[in-house]
C-alpha cells in the first residue's frame, strides 16, 4: 500500500468515527461529495468497479444498465466497451449523478451514456431491453430486492445477464463472509428467474464476489 492509500485510509476511518460512513450509502451536501471523491478515486473501489465491468464482457453495440452507479466509474468502464450503444447510470443520489455525469462527460454529450436521478424502486423505463445490467455493493440498500430482481429481469432481453457485485464491509469480514454474500446472491438471482449462475471472485480484502447469472426462459415469459 502506497502513502497515498495509507493517508486516504486513516481519513476515512476518522470519518466514520465521526459518521460520515453514512454518505456512503445516501450521499448528500458536501459530505456526499466527499464520498463521492473517495468512491471514484480509492484504488480498491476502482479495480472492483472495473473488474465487474470486465465480466459482463460488453459488446460495442450493446445497451447496458447499472444501479447505484455512484460517481460513474463503472459506467465510463462500461462506456468503454459499449462504443456504438448505450449505459444508462441510475442512483438514488443527486451527487452522484453529478459526479457521474463529470466523468463520463464526453460519453454523455456523444449520447452514449445517460444519468438518470431516481431510487431504484421508482424506476421506470422504456424503449428496447437491456443487454445486460450490473448492481456494485448495492442491492442491500434496495427495498424488497427480490422483487427489484424480478422487475430487473423484465427489462432484459431474454438471455440477457446481470452481475451482481458484493464486497462486505461489516467489521471482521472475512472470505466466510463473502461466500455467504456470494449464497445469498446466488438464492435471490434463482428466485428472480435468472439461471446459468456462476461466481467469480476478486483477491481483495476482503475478497469481492460478483454472482453472473441470465435471464432464463421463465422469467423470458414472465415479460410477456
Amino acid at each position: 500500500m502506497d502513502i497515498k492509500e495509507r493517508v486516504l485510509g486513516h481519513g476515512l476511518r476518522w470519518w466514520a468515527r465521526h459518521g460520515g460512513i453514512a454518505q456512503f450509502h445516501r450521499p448528500a451536501g458536501a459530505a456526499g461529495h466527499v464520498a463521492g471523491w473517495v468512491m471514484g478515486r480509492r484504488s480498491s473501489n476502482v479495480a472492483r468497479n472495473r473488474w465487474a465491468a470486465r465480466l459482463l464482457d460488453v459488446q460495442a453495440p450493446e445497451h447496458v444498465l447499472e444501479l447505484g452507479c455512484g460517481p460513474g466509474v463503472a459506467v465510463a468502464a462500461l462506456a468503454g466497451r459499449a462504443t456504438r450503444g448505450m449505459v444508462v447510470g441510475v442512483d438514488h443520489s443527486a451527487v452522484m449523478i453529478r459526479q457521474a455525469g463529470r466523468r463520463n462527460r464526453a460519453a454523455v454529450k456523444a449520447g452514449r451514456v445517460r444519468l438518470i436521478h431516481t431510487p431504484v424502486e421508482s424506476l421506470a423505463l422504456d424503449g428496447e431491453p437491456f443487454d445486460a445490467a450490473l448492481a456494485v455493493n448495492t442491492l442491500g440498500m434496495w427495498p424488497e430486492p427480490a422483487a427489484r430482481l424480478r422487475e430487473l429481469a423484465r427489462l432484459l432481453r431474454p438471455g440477457g445477464r446481470i452481475a451482481l457485485v458484493s464486497q462486505p464491509r461489516c467489521a471482521g469480514a472475512t472470505a466466510a463472509t463473502s461466500v455467504t454474500a456470494a449464497d445469498e446472491l446466488t438464492a435471490l438471482l434463482t428466485g428472480a428467474g435468472f439461471d446459468g449462475l456462476r461466481t467469480e471472485t476478486l483477491d481483495l480484502d476482503p475478497p469481492v464476489v460478483c454472482v453472473i447469472g441470465y435471464v432464463s426462459g421463465r422469467a423470458a415469459r414472465a415479460t410477456s
